[in-house]
């Protein structure tokens, strides 16, 4: 299983959103280096669910249940989107300003590649971004 992070601004659409929907697809991606990264998400791969620019914290966990196709919100072929669906919130929130003190986080593309909207999370970030919501 490989691990991600994938964010969202809450207005536009939130982890409260993604529950009440259960499933969706992730779309609207137009950076390559994130097409990239929703390109390389297997099913059953897990995704970090981030809320930006309001709150800018990790929120829950969704499972990417269909790979990388065709965004359904552009005819331009260059785009893609995968499904997700609500696994589970996190046991509390766990902020970019705990993310950036924390140094086993400091390569994290979330603090590395603040601009890029589907990020790659390696495991023991995950594992570590888990024990600091249980905490």
């Amino acid at each position: 299983m490989n691990y991600w992070l994938i964010k969202s601004e809450p207005y536009k659409y939130s982890w409260d959103q993604m529950v009440a929907d259960g499933e969706t697809y992730w779309d609207g991606v137009r950076n390559y280096a994130a097409r990239l990264n929703l390109r390389g998400m297997k099913t059953g791969d897990h995704c970090l669910f981030y809320h930006s620019n309001e709150g800018k914290e990790i929120v829950g966990i969704v499972e990417v249940v269909k790979e990388a196709y065709q965004d359904p919100t552009t005819d331009d072929d260059r785009w893609d989107a995968v499904d997700v669906k609500a696994i589970r919130p996190l046991k509390r929130p766990v902020t970019l300003q705990e993310i950036k003190a924390d140094e086993t986080l400091d390569q994290m593309d979330l603090v590395r590649q603040t601009r890029l909207s589907v990020g790659k999370v390696r495991k023991h970030e995950y594992d570590r971004i888990i024990a600091m919501s249980e905490s």
